[in-house]
């Protein structure tokens, strides 16, 4: 009777503890020490800036759905580019068969 040496020989893996949250200090602290370009940063300070300036819900909504179409976009690219990478090779395939073909009938030919 064989015995299924895929359940008796794995180990436990054992993760390393959850690491504790950062302090209001640390949080400080980074925040002090980000670079005034910081993305996150930027994209608040534009939000701080529509509140001041009466931004409506119409142009939240046109933001939101802005960047949903930039992600459905940027979505369909990778699949075409998914889609070309795999003709590329089929035509890499055709055009060594075609040079075979043809290395084949210049053989018969002389």
């Amino acid at each position: 009777m064989k015995t299924s040496m895929g359940s008796k020989n794995k180990k436990r893996v054992i993760l390393p503890s959850r690491p504790d949250p950062p302090s209001v200090e640390q949080i400080l602290e980074d925040i002090n020490r980000a670079f005034p370009n910081d993305p996150v940063f930027s994209i608040l300070q534009d939000g701080i800036q529509d509140v001041k300036a009466g931004s409506t819900d119409s142009e939240v909504e046109s933001r939101y759905l802005q960047s949903r179409r930039y992600l459905e976009l940027n979505e369909k690219l990778q699949e075409a580019r998914g889609q070309l990478a795999r003709q590329r090779e089929e035509l890499r395939a055709a055009g060594e068969e075609l040079q075979h073909s043809v290395a084949e009938v210049k053989g018969r030919a002389l």
